[in-house]
């Protein structure tokens, strides 16, 4: 079926048209989330009435059109009904990350200059009460979870409802007469900066629903479609895919309980489509290897033939198109014998993954295409709405993004720069104008990625042009400001942080050998060279204490787990810095791959133990 109505135009056209579609259809829903360890839908009748409620009450106190109202949540049903409510009304949301510090909650909503928040729980409104003097223009604070005292100026989710209710039955004109236009802003969604300052990036409704329907032409979704969702809804790329997309379709969206309780989740909602990350892929193969491990030399044997012929049966159908008959026999023999069974322990309806926010390993896409679980990976950014490339269904080629999707015009530049365009790049950054200027120039939008595009038109990503780590995860981060944190320690000369597609950040640190020597000398530590020093306990725990000092200032994600110290100092000359002395991060991750990755092997098992 696909869109259920291919007409919309902003937001909340497609709410409406899809809340008309099931009216009285009992059969179907948009969300479940798990209670008493049992999904429970929520209807679509139940769900569009709380938004009207919602909306009422955010209509009645203050917030209009184009005013910004933030979600500090993590994924819950509130998420998805404050997300309707404040565009239903014309206003504008900013989502944010709920492993964010108050400091940098503090700084974006000074930035946009938000009127109203909505948060899950006490942790998350702990951090705004302890902010709230200093945002004047904060005037609405709603917590999604019930409370069980009255807090000052705070009014819970359920109240808010139950008043929106009583105004609808008192003023049901309320909600008569918004009329929010294709080129509004829906969202401001705030992205890492080079400089570390987040910069709202604003996307409009038309931004948003050009990238659904472009989307919805490459991902064929329908009404018997479900999905889980696990990935933050702040981020743009699950907003787009699992959960405009999804909606607009009439897919349902399972709510998965956490990050840990994905497998178990995974055989309860017997999803057709998981939108995800690289990161999951590592942690579901390494599983994956440590269950077979464990098993019989027979099985074992069984598994990794089965591994091989799934291999060598994509390789021939990807070059001829076809595969010799003995190959195909044992093909189907392994999918009797192992196949199907995996694909077993992820619901057995499971079509295909889609893979996004970092780059998916080559070798991870072939494995799990062996075992016939396809995985689509695609590119975008938040500035694209986000989605720009996608691999097909029917010709998947790892190692690249895909070709563009419908409405995207992709380009390389002179020097390599991946330039798009099209009706989902974004307005521009808010109140951002020479950042703006910088990446959008003559229409284009300028990516920052380097890339090269095949004779297929599939886009393959080689290189990055700004200075942004992009973790396993997803996640962007800015490393100078964390950087300039780890700097300031006198026993630190020189620093870079990494982790592209890794899944931890870890510092590579040059210490000050004048002041570790001070240090030595006070505590009778005998060295007889930099390398016996960097090696001692007691020096060590200096790091691991500045590690600690500095996590607190940051993001969940943006924390430290790991250091390497150096013994010689970046220069020039060993070709570790540039000649205006900018240190060379690739050459210096190249120079000291073996290290950095022992800390990595290290830091894997300590959390895959976890």
């Amino acid at each position: 079926m696909g869109l259920i109505n291919p007409e919309f135009h902003t937001l909340p056209e497609l709410f409406s048209s899809v809340f008309s579609h099931y009216r009285g259809k009992k059969d179907k829903f948009p969300i479940a989330r798990k209670i008493n360890g049992v999904y429970e839908p929520i209807p679509y009748e139940s769900l569009e009435k709380d938004v009207h409620a919602f909306s009422a009450f955010l209509r009645e106190n203050g917030i209009g059109p184009q005013d910004r109202v933030a979600i500090l949540s993590e994924n819950r049903p509130g998420w998805y009904l404050s997300d309707m409510a404040i565009l239903t009304i014309g206003a504008i949301d900013v989502p944010l990350y709920p492993s964010l510090p108050p400091n940098q909650i503090e700084y974006i909503l000074k930035n946009c200059s938000a009127k109203g928040i909505v948060v899950s729980n006490m942790l998350q409104l702990g951090k705004i009460l302890s902010i709230w003097q200093n945002l004047p223009d904060l005037g609405l604070v709603i917590v999604l979870n019930r409370l069980e005292e009255p807090i000052e100026d705070v009014i819970d989710l359920n109240h808010a409802k139950k008043t929106g209710k009583k105004i609808l039955e008192d003023k049901p004109w309320i909600l008569d007469g918004i009329k929010v236009e294709p080129e509004d802003t829906a969202t401001i969604i705030y992205t890492s900066g080079t400089t570390g300052l987040p910069k709202g990036v604003m996307l409009s409704h038309r931004n948003l629903c050009e990238n659904v329907k472009s989307c919805s032409t490459v991902i064929r979704l329908d009404e018997t479609d479900c999905s889980l969702s696990f990935l933050p809804l702040s981020h743009a790329y699950e907003r787009t895919g699992g959960y405009y997309l999804l909606f607009s379709c009439g897919a349902s969206i399972y709510l998965a309980e956490s990050i840990e309780t994905i497998s178990l989740n995974i055989t309860e909602a017997k999803p057709t489509i998981i939108f995800t990350v690289p990161r999951l892929f590592d942690r579901m193969k390494t599983n994956m290897l440590k269950q077979i491990g464990n098993e019989s030399a027979v099985k074992k044997k069984i598994f990794h033939w089965a591994i091989k012929t799934g291999e060598e049966y994509h390789r021939q159908m990807n070059e001829k198109n076809r595969v010799s008959m003995p190959l195909a026999v044992q093909h189907n023999l392994a999918d009797k014998l192992v196949y199907h069974k995996i694909r077993k322990k992820f619901g057995g309806r499971l079509r295909y993954f889609v893979s996004g926010g970092a780059a998916l390993p080559q070798k991870i896409g072939e494995f799990f295409q062996a075992l016939e679980i396809p995985i689509l990976e695609g590119f975008g950014l938040t500035e694209t709405s986000p989605v720009t490339n996608v691999n097909r269904p029917e010709k998947i080629k790892f190692g690249t993004v895909g070709p563009a999707v419908a409405n995207v015009e992709v380009k390389i530049a002179e020097d390599g720069e991946i330039l798009l365009k099209g009706p989902n790049i974004m307005k521009g950054y808010w109140q951002d104008e020479t950042a703006t200027n910088e990446v959008i120039r003559d229409g284009w939008f300028y990516s920052g990625d380097i890339g090269v595009i095949d004779p297929d038109g599939y886009l393959k990503i080689t290189d990055r042009k700004k200075h942004i780590i992009v973790t396993s995860g997803g996640k962007n981060i800015a490393p100078q400001p964390i950087e300039n944190l780890i700097a300031d320690s006198p026993f630190v000369d020189q620093v870079i942080v990494i982790g592209e597609k890794r899944p931890f950040l870890i510092a590579v640190i040059v210490p000050d050998f004048a002041k570790l020597a001070e240090f030595a000398a006070q505590n009778s530590i005998a060295a007889n060279s930099n390398k016996e020093l960097i090696e001692n306990k007691a020096v060590h725990q200096i790091y691991e204490k500045l590690m600690r000092t500095i996590s607190r200032q940051l993001a969940t994600h943006e924390k430290v787990r790991k250091f390497l110290l150096i013994d010689e100092a970046f220069s020039v000359e060993k070709g570790d810095m540039t000649p205006t002395l900018k240190l060379k991060r690739k050459a210096i991750t190249e120079k000291y791959v073996q290290e950095i990755d022992k800390v990595y092997n290290a830091l894997n098992m300590v959390y895959n133990t976890e």
